[in-house]
């Protein structure tokens, strides 16, 4: 009988996600990242397909919560529904970009309390909602007081950020960027690789406050278009030096040359860019940049 539990969980989530399309539905107040994950969700609760979907549903909920001095905040709920949700609770992280690291973490967890206690076997999506909208605006002025918040709020001074940056530019070509990129990472200790050429791509990783560095330096070069794709960002407990090293893909930071051909020479195989960032582990990482699954 847990085939049927499994598939009333199915249908339970997807009517929920309907209901929250329905009330929400400007992409900017709810949107589901992950389509492919919908759709298997979808074909396993309508019982087309005995296989249970590989992957949760995860989506976006933007919240806007009006704080005390009636101004409003927005605050991001990145959402995943695990496959027996709602028997257990969904899985969400709160951000804003007015959260201290403290306050954020702080706000998680009295949520995930919250859920733990309200939120086991019904539905609860629109209450998490309505939690974050009426409580999280709070947390934005908590100053940790108490001492067991202290101690907390030390100990995460500990936590050190590793961060990936995926760069993309409509193209590399300039010697002396390319020159720059390279010893910029240097000087950083960050690893990953630039692909010179049309697009170009650089991946950079290491220390959070070093890859924010190298970005706004590179983003004061004069360029054609250039953006951030998609960034990683790992919190590491101590973050000594050994788990930064662990963390890493690359060892160094190196310029690679895909098969380059075309009338300058310039054009990269993209295919071998696949390959290599699947040998790397980052194969994910080809779809965001070219919108296609990579072969």
């Amino acid at each position: 009988t847990t085939e049927m539990t499994n598939q009333e969980e199915a249908e339970m989530q997807v009517s929920e996600l309907e209901l929250l399309s329905s009330m929400f539905p400007y992409e900017e107040e709810f949107a589901v990242t992950d389509q492919l994950a919908l759709a298997e969700l979808k074909h396993y609760a309508e019982n087309e397909s005995a296989e249970v979907p590989s992957s949760k549903v995860q989506f976006i909920l933007n919240v806007k919560a009006e704080v005390p001095n009636a101004s409003v905040v927005e605050f991001s709920m990145a959402c995943a529904l695990p496959f027996k949700y709602p028997a257990v609770p969904p899985e969400i992280t709160v951000r804003s970009s007015l959260l201290s690291r403290s306050q954020q973490i702080h706000l998680n967890s009295d949520l995930k309390t919250y859920l733990t206690q309200n939120c086991g076997g019904e539905p609860c999506m629109l209450s998490a909602r309505q939690w974050v909208k009426d409580y999280a605006a709070a947390y934005i002025d908590k100053e940790l007081s108490s001492p067991s918040v202290t101690a907390a709020g030390a100990a995460q001074a500990e936590v050190t950020t590793f961060t990936r940056l995926w760069i993309y530019s409509h193209h590399i070509y300039n010697k002396q960027k390319r020159k720059n990129i390279i010893d910029w990472a240097k000087e950083l200790s960050l690893s990953g690789f630039c692909m010179p050429g049309k697009p170009g791509v650089v991946c950079v990783e290491g220390l959070q406050s070093s890859c924010e560095e190298f970005w706004s330096r590179v983003r004061r070069l004069t360029w054609k278009r250039i953006l951030i794709r998609h960034r990683e960002d790992v919190s590491l407990e101590g973050g000594g030096h050994a788990e930064i090293q662990s963390q890493r893909k690359f060892s160094t930071l190196e310029e690679k040359c895909f098969d380059a051909h075309g009338a300058r020479g310039n054009h990269m195989d993209l295919g071998q860019l696949y390959h290599f960032l699947e040998e790397k582990g980052c194969a994910d990482i080809f779809q965001m940049y070219f919108g296609v699954e990579g072969h």
